[in-house]
């Protein structure tokens, strides 16, 4: 059992059907759309929502390593990996199965066309073929007619007896005539019929089963792609599924991984000050008018503390405007652990810093090989990278000397130049500090050290110094040279305005 044998007379059913299932397979890929469009938002969201959460909170949990905290980081990171996942989802449903099914669609639409096409054809034909059979049946009907009126005619003159012989030829030539056209229009109309039921026979026995045949062909392959596109939806997502398991497995191992004795642990370690408890405070006895005595062991802040407490409030009162103000000096911290973390800080600006100097590098031979032979690139179109590695550089350079002078003052050294600012401070020790001195003398009256030039130079081109510890200047401008290039490619620079700070080496010339 066929379309082409047992719906030969339902052109109309087997049209309407067809395109209803095309109509089903374009419903379904624009519903499998809408679905990627669903889990690409849903990945969107996730990111912002890890962005939202990451790294937040007060400056003291940022700077702990306690394992609750950083594996609340590790599962924000962990939720990114998922959000990857579900865009990977998304971007599997669009190529596998709405692009495919897309294209298939409009391949079936085209041979639907055409069947139909064909069998239009083949009725347009069929209709032509009985209209010449219905006009040579009026005209053998017509000629017929005409014959047998020739007939009566040429009776009737013979038996007219005033008829002459000549008119009763004449009538009978006549007659002959009209039997003769009766008798090809009759020819001719036979033909025409035969004609025609070979064409209808051909038409309903061959051409329409034939092509119903193959809408019934290509609408089983439409069911069979709609079938699989099922399959595919789900057989995509469970292709992520593993990975998607993964990042959640990750998420709970990393919980399981908090060790909450750890994390108490760590708070002493990084709070605890090392001083011992206040002593018990002595009895006075007034009523025997002795004087009272002294508390020897009441705790004094040294005298260094005291300066260094001036200085620093001198500090915040009239800051430089190139000191980088973001920088932590983790002064809450005990003497002990202030030391340590800056050190750690240290070494994280040291680490950068080494990773941007060896970036300029080779941004600088790059440059150089660009500029010997043009065609391998424009030195030009490298300029936007060295500015910026440029400025990074002279922020992390400013950054590792401000914590250098930290570091140096939370151990009771002298604070050196910071080149992201033009603020020089003297810190006394506590083993310079006189015993006769004042413990509540203030250190504003102490000498500051003054940098002295080693020599003068002018700036060849304009310099954006927005960066900390990078200073701006103009073409033409005279500086004053404070220190020289190290081998990394930059210099330490004063202005006339007092503002000092560091200039790439290849942007001035040395007078």
């Amino acid at each position: 059992m066929d379309w082409g044998s047992d719906l030969w007379d339902q052109h109309d059913v087997i049209e309407r059907h067809t395109q209803s299932g095309l109509d089903l397979l374009d419903r379904y890929v624009k519903f499998v759309k809408e679905r990627a469009e669903i889990e690409q938002t849903y990945a969107k969201l996730l990111r912002n929502l890890s962005k939202k959460y990451s790294r937040r909170g007060i400056k003291e949990d940022q700077d702990t390593k306690l394992t609750n905290q950083q594996v609340f980081q590790d599962m924000l990171v962990a939720l990114n990996e998922y959000a990857a996942q579900r865009e990977q989802l998304s971007e599997s449903m669009t190529l596998t199965i709405c692009v495919e099914l897309s294209r298939n669609l409009q391949e079936l639409r085209q041979e639907r066309k055409n069947c139909l096409c064909e069998v239009k054809k083949a009725q347009q034909n069929l209709e032509t073929t009985f209209k010449q059979l219905e006009i040579s049946k009026k005209r053998f009907e017509k000629e017929w007619r005409e014959a047998e009126k020739a007939n009566q005619q040429t009776e009737k003159v013979q038996q007219d007896t005033n008829a002459t012989k000549a008119d009763v030829e004449k009538a009978k030539q006549h007659a002959h005539v009209r039997v003769h056209v009766a008798d090809e229009s009759k020819n001719e109309y036979a033909s025409q019929l035969q004609r025609y039921n070979k064409e209808q026979n051909h038409l309903y026995h061959a051409e329409i089963p034939s092509v119903f045949k193959k809408l019934q062909e290509l609408e089983e392959r439409r069911i069979r792609m709609l079938a699989d596109g099922y399959v595919q939806f789900s057989e995509t997502e469970k292709k992520v599924l593993p990975n998607i398991n993964k990042c959640l497995d990750t998420i709970s191992s990393t919980g399981r991984s908090i060790d909450e004795k750890q994390d108490t642990l760590a708070l002493i370690e990084q709070y605890k000050s090392g001083a011992s408890p206040p002593a018990d405070v002595e009895f006075e006895d007034y009523s025997q008018g002795v004087k009272p005595a002294s508390f020897d062991n009441t705790p004094h802040l040294p005298k260094v503390r005291i300066k260094q407490l001036f200085l620093k409030k001198n500090k915040v009162t009239s800051p430089d405007k190139n000191m980088p103000s973001s920088l932590e000096d983790f002064s809450r911290l005990p003497p002990d652990q202030r030391r340590r973390r800056l050190q750690e800080k240290m070494d994280d600006v040291q680490k950068e810093l080494q990773k941007e100097t060896e970036q300029s590098e080779a941004l600088m031979k790059m440059k150089g090989v660009y500029e010997q032979n043009s065609q391998l690139g424009d030195p030009s179109s490298l300029q936007p990278q060295i500015t910026e590695t440029a400025h990074n550089i002279a922020r992390l350079r400013g950054e590792l000397n401000k914590y250098q002078g930290q570091l140096t003052e939370a151990s009771g050294g002298t604070l050196p130049f910071s080149p992201a600012s033009s603020e020089y401070i003297a810190v006394l020790s506590e083993s310079s500090v006189s015993p006769s001195e004042n413990i509540y003398e203030s250190g504003f009256d102490e000498d500051f050290d003054v940098a002295v030039p080693v020599g003068q130079c002018k700036a060849l081109y304009d310099f954006d110094g927005s960066s900390e510890g990078a200073v701006s200047m103009k073409v033409g401008e005279q500086l004053s040279l404070m220190d020289e290039d190290q081998g990394d490619g930059w210099v330490r620079v004063q202005r006339s305005n007092g503002d000092v700070g560091y200039v790439p080496a290849s942007y001035i010339q040395i007078i």
